[in-house]
């Protein structure tokens, strides 16, 4: 048994999954984090763990805590993981993120299998939850003589209905500067045999609006490339494939404004500290009359003034005359901001939405459609979905890992039954589940 666990990074999804390790007491767990209190929070009540303060870009220090250790976990930022791992195959030590596989990692699959070291990534909602659950009912179909010939995987973080009480319909569960940069990534995706190819700065231009089981329409953009996953599911025989991320309506609409305008710009302007909100927005809309910002504004993002995206600026404070937080760029001054304005309050549930849908020919040539829906949501006082549902399913596989349930190594991503199959059971018993519904074709 490797019943030593390091998890680097105490951040906002972690306490779940922390806890679920912690509550199995033959493992010894150790959390990591440059802010040692943030870190101690996680552990009260719990006499058996650890907390150190760790700074990541020391090399030594981090090395020395790997060697330390048995399994390590990383909720860290994806840019840190290549180098980690790297440590724990010097180190001999298992590795598991909630992080996309990189090219860089995926170099590493053979010198981790020469060291008999796993390195699982993936292991978070999406990417993570769905592709277990999507692998859970292809390789069904197979076994039962099946094929899928499309798939549609949808998944969004969202306020619960209840709480969707802003402006923008949306608040944030997970870093704010990843959620925006996330909808400028370029996509690709298969429908009905042809390639659709959407450059980053359209992607809000290229939504549709799809139905939840029991939820109602919500706009769905597509989700960076879905073309690889053709053979990643073993999908051969699907003219469609489409990974999407969900949204209340609305959104893309607000989400260009904020492009149009300039608010997502990243670029260093040293001026910016000196201004209020609104003499930044008057510079990028290009106005120097303060009665006509609003218009001057509305004209720049092509809309009326008193459309809802003006309205939804408004709201956020772009048009106040506080001063911009201590940032010296755009998108930082919008993030900051976004963090204050769009934030949970403690009461307040956040809800994760994934649906699958499988078009599917049965082994007698039946054609028939499978809908795999989960809402899961936040806990008032409590843990969001969010954190759930991105650090449990990465806890369960280290406890399977520390048991010696999961044997398999190199670089590996949850959609092998060896992997998925234990951990959507063990899933089940922590409240979260797929609800499928058949519907002839």
């Amino acid at each position: 048994m490797k019943n030593k666990i390091l998890v680097l990074g105490a951040g906002l999804v972690s306490r779940p999954g922390i806890h679920y390790l912690l509550n199995k007491k033959y493992l010894n767990v150790t959390v990591a984090d440059i802010d040692l209190e943030k870190a101690k929070s996680l552990l009260v009540g719990y006499d058996h763990a650890h907390a150190i303060k760790l700074d990541i870009t020391d090399t030594p220090s981090v090395r020395a805590a790997i060697s330390n250790n048995d399994i390590i976990v990383s909720l860290l930022p994806w840019e840190f993981h290549p180098s980690i791992a790297k440590l724990c195959i010097s180190e001999s030590r298992h590795l598991v993120t909630a992080s996309y596989v990189s090219d860089e990692m995926r170099a590493l699959d053979k010198e981790a299998k020469q060291k008999n070291i796993l390195l699982l990534n993936e292991m978070g909602v999406d990417p993570g939850f769905d592709h277990m659950t999507a692998m859970d009912v292809i390789d069904r179909v197979k076994n039962e003589g099946g094929k899928v010939t499309g798939f549609y995987s949808f998944c969004g973080g969202l306020p619960a209905p209840e709480n969707n009480d802003n402006p923008l319909g949306y608040k944030f569960s997970w870093s704010p500067k990843g959620a925006l940069l996330s909808a400028v990534n370029s996509a690709r995706y298969k429908e009905n045999g042809e390639v659709i190819k959407i450059d980053g700065a359209e992607l809000m231009s290229n939504t549709r609006i799809e139905e939840i089981n029991g939820m109602g329409d919500f706009e769905v953009y597509p989700n960076r490339d879905s073309l690889p996953y053709m053979n990643t599911y073993g999908l051969k025989d699907a003219s469609t494939i489409m990974r999407g991320t969900l949204r209340y309506k609305g959104w893309s609409d607000t989400y260009r404004a904020i492009q149009n305008i300039g608010l997502t710009d990243g670029t260093r302007n040293s001026e910016l500290k000196n201004n209020s909100y609104r003499e930044m927005m008057a510079q990028l809309s290009g106005t120097k009359s303060d009665s006509e910002l609003k218009k001057s504004v509305a004209d720049k993002i092509g809309v009326e003034v008193a459309s809802p995206v003006i309205n939804q600026f408004e709201w956020l404070g772009l048009f106040s005359n506080n001063k911009v937080s201590n940032k010296d760029n755009h998108l930082d001054v919008l993030v900051d901001l976004m963090e204050r304005k769009m934030s949970y309050a403690e009461n307040e549930k956040d809800m994760i939405i994934l649906q699958h849908t499988f078009h599917v020919e049965s082994a007698d040539g039946t054609p028939e459609k499978i809908v795999s829906t989960l809402i899961d949501y936040g806990i008032p006082f409590g843990d969001s979905s969010m954190a759930r549902t991105v650090s449990l399913p990465l806890a369960v596989s280290v406890g399977l890992i520390a048991d010696n349930k999961i044997k398999c190594r190199g670089v590996q991503i949850p959609i092998i039954k060896e992997i998925y199959k234990p951990v959507l059971n063990e899933l089940e018993t922590l409240g979260i589940k797929m609800t499928e519904k058949f519907y002839p074709v």
